[in-house]
């Protein structure tokens, strides 16, 4: 800090020493013209008087404005903070209270944008979840309409391919709009947890159960190995293996012929935590995409070749497994098929962010 402030005042400490040597240098001249009358130990002491002067100088004007520099590097210290003005206030020179003042109104500024960003924020918030609850009703009455139309039976075979299609448009939508819903309630996840002890093979089977017609009409066959109980939010986790199941259809269709869905339940020996293991038969992925899928919107070769792919699947189950104090890991081979990793420890669920 003083180091600093001396740096600050070198021009003004330079020329003082160059007035100091000029005065010096006359004393000397002088000394040479009148040799006999002129006193030598005046320049010795005019040299230590101006010296000390200089240092009481300085030193009275670095106490007066030590509190200043002090509250400006604890400020500087703390830059995360935008409190820069509560902080600083201790100027003295005009040129830094003019300093406080802009900081001041900088930081009113701020504030004003940040509550005016809050309010539109809150607003597109509240937009998007009466949205989502205004759309999920047409697509249930179109699933129910379809639901009794295939019930009733048709009298061709094409007539059925329709109205198949069209329900399986309609859980598009669904899981598009249910999607967007955990999207705006993210940011306040933890005002909608309920944690209880949850059996993983049953949660697993509702959400292969959810999308059994996309099974069977892609010749996909999932199953489901062993059991375990973990400690979670029921609607989370089935966000979580909605997203994960839902990736491993729809990369799998795409191959021709039967293929596998393996949802596996491994319980640790030492119980310290379990993994469920979402294994399918899939067209894999590209080993150069593996470090980007838990980006938001990337979407990577398969991703493009898909319509329906969004790039947030992954992301936001990410996002959730990470607050829950779950792990989310991938391994994938090209060609080959795809292993996503939900690993439960028992401490992760009292660590939410």
């Amino acid at each position: 800090m003083i180091r600093s402030y001396l740096w600050d005042r070198k021009v003004l400490i330079v020329t003082y020493l160059l007035g100091m040597a000029l005065a010096s240098a006359m004393f000397a001249l002088d000394k040479l013209r009148y040799e006999k009358e002129a006193d030598a130990g005046l320049v010795y002491y005019f040299v230590e008087v101006a010296a000390f002067l200089l240092v009481v100088g300085l030193t009275v004007d670095y106490l007066r404005q030590r509190r200043y520099y002090k509250q400006l590097h604890e400020a500087i210290a703390g830059g995360s903070e935008l409190k820069a003005s509560m902080v600083v206030t201790a100027g003295v020179t005009t040129e830094q209270i003019a300093v406080q003042r802009l900081l001041a109104a900088q930081y009113g500024a701020y504030l004003t944008d940040l509550s005016q960003y809050r309010r539109q924020q809150e607003q597109h918030n509240h937009f998007v979840l009466q949205w989502v609850h205004h759309m999920k009703t047409p697509v249930s009455v179109i699933d129910l309409l379809v639901q009794e139309a295939l019930q009733e039976g048709g009298s061709a075979q094409a007539d059925s391919d329709r109205l198949q299609s069209i329900r399986e448009e309609a859980g598009r939508m669904t899981r598009g709009l249910d999607m967007m819903l955990h999207t705006a309630r993210l940011d306040k996840m933890e005002f909608d947890l309920h944690l209880r002890s949850i059996p993983l093979q049953e949660t697993a089977r509702r959400v292969i159960n959810a999308h059994k017609q996309l099974c069977i009409r892609h010749s996909i066959f999932p199953k489901i190995e062993g059991e375990a109980v973990v400690e979670t939010d029921e609607k989370w986790l089935t966000f979580i293996l909605n997203q994960l199941i839902g990736n491993a259809i729809k990369y799998s269709k795409r191959k021709p012929g039967s293929k596998k869905l393996i949802v596996r339940i491994e319980q640790e020996k030492d119980l310290s935590s379990v993994r469920l293991l979402v294994i399918d038969e899939g067209i894999g992925i590209e080993a150069h995409d593996l470090p980007r899928i838990f980006d938001p919107f990337f979407t990577g070769e398969n991703g493009r070749a898909v319509e329906e792919s969004t790039g947030m699947g992954l992301y936001l189950a990410k996002q959730v497994c990470g607050r829950l104090g779950h792990e989310l890991d991938v391994e994938s081979e090209a060609g080959i098929g795809t292993t996503v990793t939900v690993k439960f420890q028992p401490e992760g669920i009292h660590l939410l962010r």
